[in-house]
């Protein structure tokens, strides 16, 4: 058997809990993504020299920022890209010497803080904002991201940095957005986390209708969000997230089909994901303060509570999807709330409604649209509008599983 080093089993383990926040703290510090992530390497690299000789340091996270500082400052020092570190004069953070600057709880979690809003800044494009955040904040290779997103890791890395260097030279501040700014940037942080967590969810293309990795770092990130800032709609969104993960197991066969949600064995949902999740929601709710994902979290809730499909409370979601709507008028959330009449009122009323968007246009590449009208004409016995609808959703369908379960209704209407 193998004898386990003790120190190094020490180093792994510090670099799996403390890596991200060091690397955070070494951003502010150095005030450049690339010579923190390099100083991060270093200091892990002389702590496996250093810890077996010296022993394990009684705050490993402070030894490690304080050697990544000084490999780097070393590092500027031999390029002579600074003449004036050793007083301090063209970079202040470099100066620090006192380790309880980033030492202290406090610090360390604002920096994280800080990271993952500086990874979301809105000049950056959306996708930039995905990638490097998941590489940034989560720690995934540029090739975990490339394969979950099923994007070549090239054009992933190139993603990564561009963005890396828009923040540079457009000078994008490293900080938390003072109070009147936070709601705006946010709203930016919270929509890059569901974008996550619906790719792992819901994947968009792709052999697999879920990819779990994904939307657990969403939700990994979204417990952050909410210790570091536990804003009513960060909140919200972590309800939203542990609600939907809550039915994962039951929303495909052991062969990797796809199972609607009324066909799912409930036996098998998370009921402690459910009551966590509940629990948030009425949180939020009580706040006052809230906004979309809260409500989407509330439908979810309704979802998650009932014992059989049947005993689903239509009444209530498409209350909550009213409300919905009036905060966030989209096509999509109307799309929704007509499946939800339709459950209601019966298939014609919904019928109706979804055929009012699609004529309108703005949902006419949307696949879950012709999905929806499809399933209510073939529910009302109009069976040549029901293979046509389909035919459409299976034309804009990139997921496997969605696509041999469209098949399989075009095979049960012909």
């Amino acid at each position: 058997m193998a004898v386990i080093d003790p120190v190094l089993e020490t180093v792994n383990t510090v670099y799996e809990s403390e890596s991200r926040r060091v690397l955070a703290t070494l951003i502010r510090l150095l005030g450049d993504f690339d010579s923190a992530e390099e100083a991060l390497h270093d200091a892990f690299r002389a702590a496996l020299e250093q810890w077996p000789r010296e022993g394990i340091p009684k705050n490993p996270r402070a030894w490690l920022v304080s050697a990544g500082r000084f490999k780097a400052i070393d590092a500027m020092r031999r390029l002579k890209r600074f003449d004036s570190l050793d007083d301090g004069s063209s970079n202040p953070d470099l100066a620090v010497t006192d380790t309880a600057a980033w030492a202290d709880e406090e610090s360390v979690e604002d920096d994280r803080l800080r990271l993952i809003f500086t990874c979301c800044h809105p000049a950056l494009a959306p996708e930039a904002q995905i990638a490097l955040t998941l590489r940034e904040v989560c720690g995934l290779t540029t090739e975990e991201i490339a394969r979950a997103f099923l994007t070549p890791a090239p054009t992933l890395a190139q993603r990564i940095v561009r963005a890396k260097a828009k923040i540079r030279d457009a000078k994008i501040p490293y900080e938390v957005p003072s109070r009147g700014d936070l709601a705006s940037r946010l709203d930016a942080v919270l929509r890059v986390i569901y974008l996550v967590f619906n790719e792992g969810y819901a994947a968009s293309s792709g052999a697999s209708l879920t990819r779990s990795d994904l939307s657990g770092e969403a939700i990994r990130l979204g417990r952050l969000l909410v210790d570091l800032l536990p804003e009513p709609e960060a909140i919200g969104l972590l309800a939203l997230m542990l609600l939907h993960e809550a039915r994962r197991a039951a929303r495909t066969s052991p062969s990797g089909e796809l199972i609607l949600l009324e066909n799912q064995d409930r036996s098998v949902w998370n009921r402690a994901l459910i009551e966590e999740g509940a629990r948030l929601v009425e949180r939020a709710l009580e706040s006052r303060r809230f906004g979309p994902y809260t409500i989407q979290a509330a439908i979810a809730g309704v979802h998650a509570e009932a014992r059989t499909a049947e005993d689903t409370d239509w009444g209530e979601i498409v209350g909550l999807y009213d409300v919905l709507w009036r905060m966030d008028p989209s096509p999509v959330i109307e799309l929704n709330r007509a499946v939800a009449v339709a459950m209601r009122a019966g298939p014609a009323s919904g019928l109706e409604l979804v055929e009012r968007i699609l004529a309108r246009g703005d949902l006419k590449d949307y696949r879950f649209a012709h999905a929806a009208r499809a399933e209510l004409c073939r529910r009302l016995g109009k069976l040549t509008d029901a293979r046509q609808s389909f035919e459409r959703a299976l034309a804009l369908t990139k997921q496997e599983p969605e696509r041999r379960f469209i098949e399989r209704r075009l095979a049960e209407l012909r």
